[in-house]
């Protein structure tokens, strides 16, 4: 990094996932940074080193930053001197699939309100998921006419979406496998041009449009949801017919170039904040266009599907059993994060809560227990660790891959009488139990 880049002043807006990350890398390396996020109870708790939310190596990072130049506030003049101006707040979604825009147009009104009186030429870069046509129909007025400045002469502007997964997203902030700047042409184009190459060397930097960076992000998140449900609806078929074991077809199919061996993992279905999000919005914006997803529908009703085949499956188990004790292994949407949003978990607690044989529920997570409290309050027990969850129950269901949920074997289970496993992830594939053993993606021989 030049001396120059390390006097360049860096602010970023919303504290959340994605800005939080950015913020302590950011930091970490030298830059003068300002993290800021209208929430004053979460600056605190950051400015101490706690992060609001878990991701491996984050509070790390953050505490390396909180030794450098990094300033957390409430306080949004404090933009009025930077160089770079990055917005991460949230776009959530509405019942009818569309975002809410309300959170980043509140970000950049305070924005264009604050540089109208700065001598500055600060660069906005929008890194919020938002649907094509955003940026030039919505954002870029709002900034023009609070700030009194023109686009392209006074101020920068420029789409700047993240592709961070969850469980890897310090990694991925420092070393992303693309960066993609949408916006006009511009001395301020070429300025960010040069800052990310300089700050991740060797990597590829895609220069387009707005219209065409608001569709990649989309894109890049619904081909990965079509994949996951590709897998999965390859798994159910795998189900019904003995011995078929989907992950050896997963990694053979994998290791063709054309393919690729990500997101090949079946399981119960995709989720989290982002896939469902960002399919549900495609589609949304698709039908106002005219044109019918028929594909992008295919891909929420298979993962909708493939749930419904656990719901089936238990429902055979339980037979007319009254009251039977159900453990549910994993409640956060993937390893590595408390994050239960949109959680394939969390929408088979709801679907079990609603059985009429009244069947008790006990869950367990290493980290998501706190936000799945509470969501289900005291409708549901809590367990404070593995072998508490599953004493006295008939029925377990591995639904998260977590390290620790590896070592369970069959003295795990001796303590509790006929109990059946549903392994929705093959955790447990390799070992050999009494107990009755399903494996979703394995058909039973």
């Amino acid at each position: 990094m030049s001396k120059r880049d390390n006097l360049a002043k860096i602010a970023i807006i919303g504290l959340g996932f994605v800005g939080l990350s950015l913020t302590a890398v950011l930091a970490s390396k030298g830059y003068k940074t300002i993290g800021i996020d209208v929430d004053k109870l979460k600056c605190n708790k950051i400015s101490q080193g706690n992060s609001t939310f878990f991701e491996p190596k984050l509070e790390k990072m953050l505490r390396d930053g909180l030794k450098k130049d990094l300033v957390i506030s409430n306080n949004f003049s404090l933009i009025n001197d930077c160089d770079y101006i990055f917005v991460t707040v949230g776009t959530p979604q509405r019942s009818n699939g569309a975002i809410d825009l309300s959170m980043i147009k509140k970000a950049v009104t305070s924005i264009g309100e604050i540089i109208r009186h700065s001598k500055n030429n600060p660069i906005i870069l929008i890194k919020s998921t938002v649907i094509p046509g955003t940026m030039q129909d919505i954002i870029l007025p709002i900034l023009e006419e609070r700030s009194n400045k023109k686009a392209g002469k006074d101020f920068g502007l420029i789409s700047n979406p993240e592709f961070l997964q969850e469980s890897s997203a310090i990694k991925d902030t420092i070393y992303p496998h693309v960066i993609v700047l949408g916006g006009y042409k511009t001395k301020f184009m070429k300025k960010m041009q040069s800052f990310f190459h300089k700050l991740h060397p060797n990597i590829p930097i895609i220069i387009t449009n707005h219209q065409t960076s608001e569709m990649i992000k989309y894109a890049n998140n619904s081909f990965l949801a079509t994949k996951i449900s590709f897998i999965n609806q390859l798994s159910s078929i795998c189900q019904n017919i003995p011995g078929a074991n989907i992950d050896d077809i997963a990694t053979t199919i994998g290791l063709d170039p054309r393919i690729g061996k990500q997101f090949l993992n079946a399981g119960p279905g995709y989720g989290g904040s982002c896939l469902p999000k960002d399919i549900k919005a495609l589609i949304n914006f698709s039908d106002k266009a005219g044109i019918k997803p028929t594909l992008l529908h295919a891909v929420e009703k298979t993962n909708e599907n493939q749930l419904e085949q656990i719901i089936k499956l238990i429902k055979k188990i339980i037979g007319k059993d009254s009251g039977v004790q159900i453990s549910v292994l994993g409640t956060a949407f993937k390893p590595d994060t408390d994050d239960i949003r949109d959680s394939i978990s969390v929408e088979l607690i709801k679907k079990l809560l609603v059985l009429k044989n009244k069947s008790k529920i006990i869950v367990y997570d290493p980290k998501a227990m706190n936000n799945t409290k509470k969501l289900f309050e005291d409708k549901i027990r809590y367990a404070k660790s593995i072998s508490e969850s599953i004493k006295n129950s008939k029925i377990i269901i591995l639904m998260v891959n977590w390290k620790e949920f590896q070592g369970l074997n069959n003295n795990s289970f001796k303590k509790s009488s006929r109990v059946k496993i549903i392994d929705c992830r093959r955790i447990l594939a390799d070992k050999k139990f009494d107990a009755d053993y399903y494996a979703i993606g394995i058909g039973r021989e």
